[in-house]
């Protein structure tokens, strides 16, 4: 605005200055007509040098007020940058801001219990023919650990749901049963072909393990707090010692629910239950149940 003022000022001032020019010529040179001829002035070629120079300048005064005047309509450098500035944050603030992604690595354990029992004493002489013979009885609970990623993929649930987090869960978790267990198999040889009690057979380790894939909403976005579900996901079951049958594979569902905390920054606990449903049975081996455990986590 200063800057404007005084550029006014200038064409002002000079008006002015070339007004004033323009009236001096006129006068010097009625004055020079004026005098009388006889009299001769010895200052009339002065004057004449006098009324060039003022008409240099007044030309040089209007070039310098044609310059202002195309300087004045003319945006500055400083205006010129401001304005660029103003149309970037401009363009910044209309840009949808990107969904912030909080990916996490936990890991996991806890209780786990089988709706039945692995192995059985039922049977041919106690021997489990029938029902788990490769097994000897264990009880129907476990612990179990294990780790899992969750991969965030949108955090208003592909548009339907604000600050709705929609992700998909990896996770992998061992569970043992039963450790240094006779094998069933041991008492079928035993009892049946050598007619002795005497173990001939190593004993195992009764376990499984469990691989994951589910999709998992988390609920409000943005907050420390935060529940999540699993609708539905996909099992996969693998059990040692194998079935009667051989088998040591099958496929499942499980569903869940749960919630986590963020105590620090990028450091979660959380706490979860999940129940495992399989279609069928692992020839003669269920492995149906549910788990109830806690998790430390990591984002990323």
């Amino acid at each position: 605005m200063k800057k404007t003022n005084m550029q006014w000022g200038v064409i002002a001032t000079a008006t002015v200055a070339i007004v004033g020019a323009l009236a001096s010529p006129q006068a010097l040179a009625k004055t020079k007509a004026k005098a009388p001829a006889n009299e001769g002035y010895a200052a009339a070629p002065s004057t004449n040098s006098r009324v060039d120079a003022l008409e240099a300048q007044l030309q040089a005064m209007q070039a310098e007020l044609s310059s202002l005047r195309a300087s004045q309509n003319r945006p500055s450098a400083e205006a010129a940058k401001v304005q660029e500035l103003d149309e970037w944050a401009q363009s910044v603030k209309a840009k949808p801001a990107e969904a912030a992604k909080d990916h996490l690595f936990a890991v996991r354990g806890g209780w786990m219990h089988f709706n039945d029992n692995r192995g059985s004493a039922a049977g041919l002489g106690g021997s489990g023919i029938g029902q788990d013979i490769l097994t000897s009885p264990t009880d129907s609970d476990a612990f179990y650990y294990g780790g899992a990623i969750d991969f965030n993929v949108n955090n208003d649930l592909f548009g339907l749901m604000k600050n709705t987090s929609f992700g998909i869960e990896f996770g992998v978790e061992y569970a043992e049963l039963g450790n240094r267990k006779d094998s069933g198999l041991d008492n079928v040889i035993t009892t049946a072909a050598l007619g002795s009690t005497t173990n001939l057979q190593k004993s195992v380790s009764v376990n499984q393990l469990r691989i994951n894939a589910s999709p998992k909403v988390k609920f409000l976005h943005g907050s420390k707090f935060r529940p999540w579900l699993i609708p539905v996901g996909l099992d996969i079951n693998i059990i040692s010692p194998p079935s009667d049958a051989v088998t040591v594979l099958n496929t499942g569902m499980q569903f869940g629910a749960g919630a986590e905390y963020e105590l620090f920054r990028g450091i979660v606990i959380g706490a979860d239950g999940r129940y495992h449903h399989s279609f069928d049975n692992i020839d003669g081996v269920d492995t149906d149940g549910f788990t109830l455990g806690g998790s430390l986590g990591f984002k990323f």
